[in-house]
């Protein structure tokens, strides 16, 4: 595999690379899409995938599934690689909750991510709005199957416990990157606070299965993924995504390459070899995407 570049203090940011093929994707635009959007925008609520301007918008709404954002669309953090508007958020509406299950419902969707922004300003984190979404949607379609991607609640354990104690399918929370690159990308982040998450997870409700993310072409060394593929297998994960960062704005941190889908491929294998039950690898690939068919994966595999 190629060594990855990473800059240095003082060098020129290197100049905007052309989007290579196996990232480009069809503008949004089907009738199941629009359908979606329209309930959204009807029932006041917000989704990661425009919010985060993720590239597989379209293809997952128009198979009708999307994963829902709540306590609004303002973070409290402002992290370098992400598209969310940070600020101060508005007052939590006790009510959206019931809003989100009954998106649901309407939807019929056999499979839902909730995930939020930040919520510092709270002193669960937001993490009371996540269990009540939780079982507000096992009241209304018990048969839903529900993950939940989860900030690190500042390392609230009891916040954590809220959470697990709803009973969720999957609890996901996003490494993103690695350990060295954590001060410039995750304003408000630590790295062995992550961590920390998912093993007190796994130790809590060891029947929950835990999942990750990264994203990569921030500048990581091939041997710094390796690394932090092995931490999260000694903390318990048994799931993971891989995608390619790609840059919201020149505001954001810079990208500094385009991995190839072979690359993505011998990571992938890395990981398995590890010992990840199941692993998505792929410029494409986002913490939600296919969340579904990797569910439905990791219990085959887990058997």
């Amino acid at each position: 595999m190629a060594r990855v570049i990473s800059l240095t203090p003082g060098q020129p940011h290197q100049p905007r690379q052309p989007k290579p093929e196996w990232l480009k994707v069809r503008a949004p635009g089907s009738p199941s899409y629009l359908r979606l959007k329209a309930l959204m925008r009807d029932l006041g609520l917000h989704t990661v995938c425009e919010e985060a301007q993720c590239p597989n918008i379209g293809e997952c709404w128009n198979h009708g599934t999307a994963t829902f954002m709540i306590l609004g669309d303002v973070c409290t953090r402002a992290c370098s690689y992400c598209a969310v508007s940070h600020g101060r958020p508005d007052a939590v509406d006790v009510a959206e909750p019931a809003r989100v299950a009954e998106a649901i419902k309407t939807l019929d969707l056999s499979y839902v991510v909730i995930t939020s922004v930040d919520r510092d300003d709270l002193d669960d984190g937001g993490a009371s709005m996540f269990a009540a979404t939780i079982r507000e949607t096992r009241r209304r379609l018990p048969e839903c199957r529900i993950e939940v991607l989860i900030p690190d609640f500042q390392g609230n354990e009891a916040a954590l416990r809220d959470v697990l104690d709803a009973r969720p399918d999957i609890l996901n929370h996003n490494t993103e990157t690695v350990p060295r690159l954590y001060r410039m990308a995750r304003s408000g982040g630590r790295y062995q606070r992550t961590l920390e998450l998912l093993d007190r997870s796994r130790r809590y409700a060891p029947d929950v299965p835990t999942k990750t993310g990264l994203m990569v072409g921030l500048g990581e060394e091939h041997d710094e993924l390796v690394s932090t593929f092995r931490d999260l297998r000694e903390v318990g994960c048994g799931i993971l995504t891989i995608g390619q960062y790609l840059r919201p704005s020149p505001a954001h941190a810079p990208m500094i390459r385009y991995y190839h889908p072979d690359e993505f491929g011998a990571l992938k294998q890395i990981a398995l070899d590890l010992g990840f039950v199941h692993v998505e690898s792929g410029p494409l690939v986002r913490s939600s995407y296919h969340a579904h068919e990797t569910a439905d994966a990791y219990e085959r595999a887990a058997r």
